[in-house]
């Protein structure tokens, strides 16, 4: 397969799958925004969250100003001039589609294009006319469309292989920069989450359905969520599909099955990741500091991202 058509596919999961998770982050903090804050703001830094997290907050500042709940909504889900809008990012999606036309199935096409169609309809209206929670729902559920056309329609050749390489890879980032985030949030609360506190309570449950982990969660622990459990759950947990362990074996197995010599060092360093993963605890990853490790994987996995560009989307 060429460079360039692997990249097209590659982009265009990456792409519908940040739209998902955009989405994903964008409900939660603004659920969470709607909370009473108990003294600690009116819910626009809850909100500002998710601009923090893309690192966009600068860009945001340096054009409207200041904090304003409604700009900030549009500016993250709809605003065209921002690269990282959800907007942009399904557009991007239909245009690496529209580029391979000829190597996916016509369910594929015609539901990436058919979203496209009406995020622009969505984006004439504004979110004040559509609702918040009602877009993210749509976002999500255009995502899942897309991916069970791919599963139920497509070759399992390399077109389907660099179709899930991105959507993992992709997947693997975002669930490390929420938890991340949520961590960070929390601050001086984080170290007494077992003890109940309502608010920690709220956030740590508002990531879990973030990353549609909640009942996973439900099942597995009987305490309420805190910083040990769910970091557990989505760091070292195979069976949980939003974890960084279940991600990692993902692209393993993929690129594992993909021809050619190229890879190898795109190979080598999930192995070297997924291995890691395998033998490590979470008393291990908490005695070094969550915050510090979970940025010293997110870090690995953008390396990993290079890697894997390099090795097999790049024209030799």
């Amino acid at each position: 397969m060429l460079s360039r058509t692997a990249s097209d596919l590659y982009w265009m999961s990456r792409y519908l799958e940040r739209a998902e998770n955009l989405a994903r982050m964008l409900d939660v903090s603004y659920s969470l925004s709607l909370m009473p804050q108990d003294g600690r703001g009116n819910g626009l830094d809850e909100l500002a969250m998710p601009l923090l997290i893309t690192g966009t907050l600068d860009d945001y500042l340096e054009r409207h100003g200041h904090l304003h709940g409604e700009r900030m909504l549009h500016f993250f889900a709809l605003d065209p001039e921002n690269p990282t809008s959800i907007f942009n990012c399904l557009r991007a999606a239909r245009s690496n589609a529209h580029a391979v036309r000829g190597r996916i199935t016509a369910d594929m096409w015609e539901n990436i294009n058919a979203t496209w169609l009406e995020m622009r309809g969505i984006a004439a209206e504004g979110l004040g006319h559509y609702g918040i929670s009602r877009f993210c729902e749509w976002v999500k559920q255009r995502s899942h469309l897309f991916r069970g056309a791919t599963y139920g329609t497509i070759m399992r050749n390399d077109a389907f292989h660099f179709v899930r390489l991105g959507t993992y890879v992709e997947r693997a980032d975002n669930s490390l920069r929420l938890l991340d985030s949520r961590y960070e949030m929390l601050g001086d609360e984080a170290a007494s989450l077992t003890e109940g506190s309502a608010y920690a309570y709220y956030q740590w449950s508002a990531l879990l359905r973030a990353l549609s982990a909640f009942e996973a969660f439900t099942e597995l622990y009987r305490d309420a969520p805190g910083a040990r459990q769910v970091s557990e759950l989505l760091i070292l947990r195979e069976d949980v599909p939003r974890s960084l362990r279940s991600c990692l074996d993902e692209i393993h197995t993929i690129l594992a099955s993909l021809p050619g010599e190229n890879g190898r060092p795109a190979q080598r360093m999930v192995a070297e990741m997924a291995a890691r993963l395998r033998y490590t605890g979470i008393d291990d990853i908490l005695a070094e500091g969550l915050h510090a490790w979970l940025s010293d994987s997110i870090l690995r996995v953008r390396d990993l991202a290079d890697a894997i560009q390099r090795s097999y989307l790049e024209a030799a």
